[in-house]
């Protein structure tokens, strides 16, 4: 940092020279490089995770599920045709209160166990084709999540999983796809495939978003959406709650309704959601529905990210299905 300055004042002071000694461009030149010098410290500052965070009652109920019903529905960009059984689906993101649950249930009946800094999980493998650049999943014990990362929301004190104070109706996050898997196995439920997640998130009609056909920044927790949660002057973003955008105002910001047809809340922004396929051939795994940390035009609803199953951030959650 240090040469970085320097070398901004060297190439001031020569084009000051240039400027036949004019001590009034001089003095502003030397403002204006004093001024980026600082803009950039301050860039290089750490953001602070523990920040103290609003605390809103959304009043939409996490343990809810919504019936999607069997039919023909327009998938993908260019509206492709397919079809769904009826299934049904959460309303909202696991929580992070709903994680801890699972896992201090789960620690006690011996389905997850300490491994070091990690929570583990058995998952029973993936069929293997030995296909150029896949990875093999064998049956054993995988990562669920970490417990050693600074942005995990979850706490565990040797004995029992408790939640950072203000995340407990967020999203959980920093958890894998095995983790979101464990979890949605232990409830009598299963991931979403990606089709079945396209189609809870658009209904039936050709609408990019799940709310309709444009994107405001009341609609939901993207990039620069400039919600209560979003710290710009550290560059910094956080999630909201589950179903924060239904339409309530929250002190001074004002959110617009956007649930998706069949009542879904977040299913674009605030955090991608891992899905179910375990496609042939692949080991990477599917994520929908964009993040805090995307642009507004990341949300439309045919749009897919992917990772490798042992992934997880901060900007990484799920549902689930049955």
């Amino acid at each position: 940092m240090k040469n970085i300055i320097s070398s901004m004042s060297l190439r001031g002071d020569c084009f000051a020279k240039n400027a036949c000694n004019d001590g009034r461009k001089t003095g502003l030149l030397r403002r204006a490089v004093a001024l980026l010098a600082m803009t950039i410290l301050a860039a290089c500052a750490p953001v602070d995770l523990n920040a103290p965070m609003p605390a809103f009652d959304t009043g939409i109920d996490p343990n809810a599920w919504a019936r999607i019903p069997a039919g023909e529905f327009h998938f993908g960009q260019h509206e492709d045709v397919e079809s769904t059984e009826a299934y049904e689906i959460m309303i909202t993101d696991v929580t992070a209160a709903q994680y801890a649950d699972f896992l201090n249930a789960a620690l006690a009946d011996g389905t997850v166990k300490v491994d070091g800094e990690s929570i583990v999980g058995f998952y029973p493998g993936d069929e293997f084709h030995g296909v150029n650049h896949e990875e093999e999943i064998k049956a054993g014990d995988w990562v669920y999540i970490p417990l050693d990362d600074p942005s995990q929301r979850l706490q565990f004190d040797g004995a029992r999983f408790t939640v950072q104070a203000g995340y407990e109706n967020h999203p959980m996050t920093m958890v894998t796809w095995f983790g979101a898997w464990g979890y949605c196995q232990s409830n009598g439920g299963r991931l979403p495939t990606e089709i079945e997640w396209e189609k809870a998130a658009r209904g039936t009609d050709e609408r990019p978003f799940p709310w309709g056909d444009e994107i405001l920044r009341g609609n939901a927790n993207f990039y620069s959406s400039r919600d209560p949660f979003e710290d710009m002057a550290s560059f910094g973003s956080r999630t909201s709650p589950v179903g924060f955008y239904n339409g309530q105002k929250y002190g001074d910001y004002q959110t617009v309704d956007s649930a998706s047809p069949y009542g879904l809340y977040d299913m674009a922004g605030n955090v991608w959601q891992w899905t179910g396929n375990v496609y042939e051939g692949m080991h990477y795994r599917f994520l929908r529905g964009g993040s805090k940390d995307t642009y507004d035009m990341d949300l439309r609803v045919w749009v897919r990210n992917n990772a490798t199953p042992t992934y997880f951030s901060p900007g990484v959650g799920f549902r689930c299905a049955r």
